[in-house]
């Protein structure tokens, strides 16, 4: 049975938030692993990263398989990996598992990513020729929100938290799995697979100087995600002082929450507008998050997480429509894959170092100096603006192709 384009593209959507929610799950729960499990702030943030860098390294060998064997079959392998990775969190009994677990996980999300939001674009309503690119924004943002919060609930109130919530999730995957079979394919597949595998950054020759234009923001908004899904949890605990699984959920909630919903709110705003908006909303919040650490003020963090979620989906969901609107359909699932090949390298390699650079120059001071780093990259991306909004402009009236 195949449903329709419309339960389809929802059925996507879903997927694609349930997806991020099993992402920021272990987030809330890395100060309890740790504790059990005795490891580093290194060891925390390099099981944060493995998921980000398995992801990275299957969209950039299978992100746009889709193209060439379909959207379908690429979306329900990954589902399968994705239930075998929530298997491996559930028995985890030392950090080995974890690390085994993000490498599926990101391998799984990688691989998923890609063709859904490809397919997202597929099957947009005519009428409505901006909701695929909003949903492939929203739904990651709202599944960040929601998986945190509930990994953050069960970790304080909840039965055996580093277990119970993997458990369920196997369950969803399972009836997801099912859902996923459903979905109407989009591409009829050219065969050429063999050639999608060698590891490439594939833009199409129209949307390439909008893309360079992009990366600023794109790493802007990417890396401070990934600072505050590594080490959210450490800062609220070692610098504000609260210390329960709940208060290392809440930046996570506020940020990504505020980002889905401005992200729907303006909606029908000018994708470059939305991106510069969401820019300087983007170097607010950092400032205010940043000023709030110095004076060890947990509410005003969470106001600067709010501010910066003003910016985070907004910046990063304007200049996503832009690109996707210059890549014809057969080229769209590896425009997406390379701007999420971006997007990763910027969410994992600095959390990374700033893990590394906590034990010599203290959890505070790299906070500081990362928010300065990421202030000055939006301002950047500010400047750079410009491109993408020519860019738009050339495709409104014909001079790149369109879709």
């Amino acid at each position: 049975m195949r449903v329709q384009r419309r339960t389809g593209f929802w059925i996507l959507a879903v997927l694609l938030g349930a997806l991020l929610f099993a992402s920021a799950v272990p987030s809330p729960l890395y100060v309890v692993y740790q504790e059990q499990w005795s490891f580093s702030d290194i060891t925390l943030t390099s099981v944060f990263a493995v998921y980000a860098l398995a992801l990275l390294g299957a969209l950039l060998v299978v992100g746009s398989i889709s193209d060439h064997i379909g959207r379908r079959p690429t979306l329900l392998a990954a589902l399968a990996v994705e239930i075998v990775a929530m298997l491996a969190f559930a028995v985890a009994d030392g950090v080995g598992w974890l690390f085994a677990a993000r490498i599926l996980q990101g391998a799984a999300t990688g691989t998923a990513m890609g063709a859904i939001s490809a397919a997202l674009i597929d099957l947009q309503p005519r009428s409505k020729p901006w909701l695929g690119a909003l949903a492939g924004v929203v739904g990651p943002m709202a599944g960040l929100a929601l998986g945190a919060l509930s990994a953050g609930l069960l970790g304080d109130y909840g039965p055996d938290p580093i277990r119970l919530i993997f458990w369920l999730l196997v369950a969803a995957f399972v009836v997801g799995t099912v859902a996923a079979a459903a979905i109407p394919e989009t591409i009829s597949g050219d065969g050429a697979w063999r050639e999608a595998l060698m590891p490439r950054l594939a833009v199409p020759r129209a949307a390439r100087a909008a893309f360079v234009a992009a990366i600023p923001c794109v790493t802007a908004t990417w890396a401070l995600g990934g600072l505050i899904l590594s080490l959210g949890g450490s800062l609220t605990a070692g610098v504000l002082g609260q210390s329960s699984h709940l208060a290392a959920a809440l930046p996570i909630v506020v940020i990504c929450a505020v980002s889905a919903a401005t992200s729907i709110r303006l909606r029908g705003v000018s994708a470059t507008a939305t991106a510069r908006g969401g820019l300087a909303a983007l170097i607010a919040g950092i400032a205010v998050a940043l000023t709030a650490l110095a004076v060890e003020s947990g509410p005003l963090f969470l106001a600067g997480a709010a501010i910066a979620g003003l910016g985070f989906g907004p910046s990063f969901a304007g200049v996503f429509r832009v690109l996707t609107g210059l890549a014809p359909v057969e080229q769209r699932a590896g425009l997406v894959s390379s701007v999420l090949t971006v997007s990763y390298l910027a969410f994992s390699l600095p959390a990374v170092v700033a893990g590394a650079a906590v034990p010599d120059v203290g959890l505070r001071r790299t906070a500081a100096i990362y928010g300065a780093v990421l202030i000055a990259l939006a301002a950047l991306a500010l400047a750079l603006s410009g491109e993408l909004e020519e860019a738009r402009l050339d495709d409104a009236v014909g001079e790149r192709p369109r879709v």
